[in-house]
């Protein structure tokens, strides 16, 4: 899994101040905004937090780049709709070869993981078998219908792998950049960066906290689980380890 953060609001927690402030201020925007020191807008976001107003810090935006991650991963983010994905097409990109997300606990075993390993052989072989029969047949209607070898060969191929993609796994690996608001980032860590959460997404979570605190610490200084927070939400399916992961997120 790789996790990289493009692009962010410019200065992103003194903008989230300044729009929260103005909320209470009498002042213009510039007069509140080159008011805001680095002291000013710490303080500021502090007081937001323990007041629970959340509305501002929509103000501020961060963009992802994501690789290696499971086609099973991009059905669990793309439940959280308040954010922006673009992801590699299985539609316009042929997987040759196609990589794929081994889980841990399948790796761990050796007989499952011959088991996995040879599974995904076995898609791969599916999978170019399909797009070549495919293939074969939409090229023939393609010159039947007048077009060059060459066009009905590349038109082919991309009719093909539309359908022949139905094998693939779960497992074959993605691609995608992913956009969301600190709002909406902050309700993510809370679902996503539990125990109780996929391995694969929980990683994910992590990482992408990892990244945002680095450019605003202020602004995602509570951010993680619940248990972060108070008590764990999760009653008798908690996992039980809440001091754990505070000194884990602590250490972030």
């Amino acid at each position: 899994m790789k996790v990289k953060l493009l692009a962010y609001t410019p200065e992103p927690e003194k903008t989230v101040a300044c729009a929260a402030k103005l909320c209470y201020a009498a002042a213009d925007i510039d007069t509140v905004y080159e008011g805001l020191t680095e002291e000013k807008t710490a303080s500021f976001l502090e007081m937001l937090n323990s007041i629970g107003h959340e509305s501002p810090i929509e103000h501020a935006s961060f963009t992802f780049g994501i690789e290696g991650v499971s086609r099973s991963l991009l059905a669990q983010i793309t439940r959280h709709r308040i954010a922006s994905f673009s992801v590699q097409s299985q539609r316009y990109v042929k997987e040759e070869g196609f990589q794929f997300v081994l889980p841990p606990e399948i790796e761990a075993l050796p007989e499952a993981k011959e088991e996995f390993l040879r599974a995904m052989e076995e898609d791969q072989e599916h999978y170019e078998r399909l797009t070549a029969l495919l293939k074969e047949k939409h090229q023939a209607a393609f010159l039947a219908a007048g077009e060059t070898e060459k066009a009905a060969a590349r038109k082919a191929e991309k009719k093909a792998i539309e359908d022949a993609r139905f094998v693939l796994p779960n497992a074959c690996a993605t691609k995608m950049i992913c956009t969301m608001n600190a709002r909406s980032l902050l309700n993510f860590f809370s679902h996503r960066c539990c125990n109780r959460a996929q391995w694969e997404i929980r990683e994910l979570a992590t990482q992408m906290l990892k990244e945002v605190k680095a450019v605003a610490p202020h602004l995602f200084e509570k951010a993680g689980p619940p248990c972060l927070r108070g008590a764990c939400p999760e009653g008798k399916m908690s996992c039980g380890k809440m001091v754990q992961v505070r000194e884990t997120f602590k250490a972030l």
